[in-house]
Formats: C-alpha cells, sequence, structure tokens
C-alpha cells in the first residue's frame, strides 16, 4: 500500500500543476478521478492528497464528487457533508449537476443516520423531476428503515407511475407489513383489507396468500383459509412445504381427511419436495401412526433419496428397533445430524443468503421475494 501511494504522489503533484498551466477541462476532471479510484479508499493520506489536488475555485465537479464518496466510504461523514454543502453552493453548477450533488448529500445524511435531513433532500429532488430512480430507491430505504410501511407504498407507486419500474412485489409486501402490524393488535378486518390490497398489486404474493389463510385459520373459517393455502401453490410451488401442516389442520377440523390425502398425493406427484415429503409424513405420523409415516417416506425414498429424508427414516426405525440394532441405529442418526447441522433450509436467489428460518426481505441484499425454500 505505501508503495503505492509513493508512486501515486509523484502523479498527484504532476497532475495539480499541469492543470494550474492548463484550461481546466472534463479530461482533467477525469483524470484526478481516475487517481481517486487508484487509490485505496481505506488509507486516510490517500485521501488527503486527493483533497489537496482540489482548488475551490475551479469547477472540479467530478473531483469534489469523488472525494467526498471517499470520506463517506472511509467512515467521515461530516467531511463528506461539508464538501457536497460546498460544492451545492457553487452558482457556476448546472441543474443536473447540483441534482448530482444533493443526491450524494443524502447518502451522507444516511449514512449518519440523520433520515429526515436526507429524506427533506430526496423529497425535492423526485418533486423536481431530477435522479427519480436513486431518488425513488433511497426514499423506499429510508422508509424501510424506519417502518412507515404507508409512505413507502405511496413512493413506490409514485416511482412506478413516473419511471415504469415495476415496484408491485414491493408495494405488495408493504402492505402485508401492514397486514401484520393489524393482525398483532388484534385487529383482523384491517389487516384482511391490507392483504387484499397486497394481491391486487401483485396477483402471485406468496406472503399474502399465507397470512390471509393463518388469519382465516385462526378465526376458525377453514373453508376459506384452504381455498388461501391452495392459492400459493399456483402462486409458487417451490412454497408447497411451507402450507402442507396448516392446511392439514384445517381439513382435520372440517372431518375431510380423506379430501386432504388425496389432494396431497397429487400435488407432491406434480411438485415433489422432500420437504413437503418430510411435512407430510410429520402429519402422518400424528393421525394415522408411525407405521404410515415410515412407508410414506420409503416410498418417496425410493423415488428421489435425501439426506433429510433418510434422516427421517431412521428417527422412525430407531423407535421400533432394540438392543444392538437401537445403538447402531442411533449413531448413523447422529452421523446425518451432524451432516446437516449446518444446511440451511432457505436461500436467496440473487446473492446466495441462506438459513433456517423463512423471511420474506433478504437480510443481506435487501430484496424482496428473493428467498426461497431449498429443495434437494
Amino acid at each position: 500500500m505505501w508503495e503505492l501511494l509513493f508512486l501515486l504522489l509523484p502523479l498527484a503533484a504532476f497532475s495539480g500543476w499541469w492543470i494550474g498551466r492548463h484550461a481546466f477541462t472534463h479530461q482533467a476532471v477525469r483524470k484526478i478521478a481516475g487517481l481517486y479510484k487508484l487509490i485505496d479508499p481505506a488509507s486516510h493520506k490517500a485521501a488527503d492528497v486527493l483533497a489537496q489536488l482540489i482548488d475551490p475555485n475551479q469547477e472540479s465537479v467530478e473531483t469534489h464528487l469523488a472525494l467526498g464518496g471517499l470520506f463517506r466510504r472511509r467512515g467521515e461523514v461530516g467531511k463528506a457533508i461539508n464538501i457536497h454543502q460546498t460544492l451545492i453552493n457553487k452558482p457556476s453548477l448546472t441543474d443536473a449537476q447540483r441534482a448530482l450533488s444533493l443526491l450524494e448529500l443524502s447518502r451522507d445524511y444516511m449514512r449518519a443516520g440523520v433520515l429526515d435531513r436526507a429524506e427533506d433532500v430526496l423529497l425535492n429532488l423526485v418533486e423536481q423531476g431530477y435522479e427519480l430512480e436513486a431518488g425513488f430507491q433511497h426514499l423506499i430505504d429510508i422508509y424501510q428503515q424506519s417502518k412507515d410501511w404507508l409512505r413507502a407504498i405511496k413512493t413506490a407507486e409514485k416511482w412506478q407511475s413516473k419511471t415504469q419500474h415495476n415496484m408491485s412485489y414491493h408495494i405488495a409486501h408493504f402492505y402485508c407489513e401492514l397486514a401484520e402490524q393489524q393482525w398483532l393488535k388484534g385487529e383482523q378486518p384491517d389487516a384482511i383489507l391490507y392483504l387484499k390490497k397486497a394481491l391486487q398489486a401483485n396477483q402471485r404474493c406468496v406472503r399474502a396468500s399465507l397470512l390471509f389463510g393463518n388469519i382465516e385459520a385462526q378465526a376458525g373459517r377453514y373453508q376459506s383459509a384452504i381455498m388461501a393455502y391452495k392459492q400459493i401453490q399456483v402462486q409458487d410451488e417451490a412454497f408447497l412445504s411451507e402450507i402442507i401442516l396448516p392446511l392439514a389442520r384445517c381439513y382435520e377440523n372440517l372431518n375431510t381427511v380423506e379430501e386432504m390425502i388425496e389432494y396431497f398425493d397429487d400435488s407432491l406427484q406434480k411438485q415433489f419436495t422432500t420437504s413437503a415429503v418430510l411435512a407430510f409424513a410429520e402429519w402422518l405420523h400424528k393421525s394415522k401412526g408411525e407405521g404410515a409415516a415410515m412407508h410414506f417416506v420409503v416410498q418417496h425414498l425410493r423415488k428421489t433419496p435425501s439426506l433429510r429424508g433418510l434422516s427421517r427414516l431412521v428417527q422412525f426405525s430407531i423407535a421400533r428397533a432394540e438392543g444392538t440394532t437401537q445403538e447402531d441405529l442411533v449413531l448413523f442418526q447422529e452421523l446425518i445430524e451432524k451432516m446437516l447441522m449446518n444446511k440451511p433450509s432457505y436461500r436467496c436467489e440473487c446473492c446466495g443468503f441462506s438459513g433456517r428460518t423463512l423471511q420474506w426481505q433478504c437480510p443481506s441484499c435487501k430484496r424482496w421475494d428473493v428467498i426461497k425454500p431449498i429443495h434437494e
């Protein structure tokens, strides 16, 4: 790192001398900005070198922006804010340059956690029609952080109308967030209203159907819950495993178990997943006994072997075995569990983040509707 810095210092000095001798052009700005890209942002001296090259009396907009971004990434947000505020006050800026500078200032405020100031800057930008994509995106980020879902919805709808950017997935999940809040408060009618709006925004919203089914089942409206759960298989077959046990409870309460078995047999023929098989096996174990569950798992293991399926079959076998055989099976089960210990159940299709619990927004890439159950 130090060797690189020593090599760059003469270049920096020469660039400063050259710019002072010649008319300040965009090409010169790009040369300085390129120098910034070569320097390690973690180096404090690197930023100082670049800062010395900037003449505040020159129209070095790109260089100011580069330095401000460098300070922000390095955590020196105060310096970044000062640079961008100074830049905004330059009377020679074009409207486009001032808009870009304001956008960078809003990013500084967001990094500093001053969300209200960032919001004010961004609202002003998008109202004037500048930096719409980035401006709307940052506003959505702010409202998600503050869990202001109504403003998030309004902003997403405006973004969609002005730029034709598809925000239906976001809007649906924002309504689902509101529905969950109302459900926890015991306000079922309001929760259902928000879920209907979620499905209006995105008919394929699995989360809305799952929440609707849960609310209806809790209220004892089992037939309505079944319809909601079944809709999920149409929306995204990957989530079949998530609805088996809730569906089973609804069918049991309606005393229509045979209808349920017929439905699951048909579903598993169309979309086989180990998770779905094991979920149905759990129901069989509770309702029809260990033998029925074990037979069901064996049938599907013959078609599609899986480590999790084998683990469950060994568990059933341990309960039936005795003596040395049981001890051997317990050891075998422990070995399988060690192999499965860190095996995730869900994975983000965009960034690869994985975990053992279903999350509707990826904690890593922050996208909605991208985490799906993993199927062996």
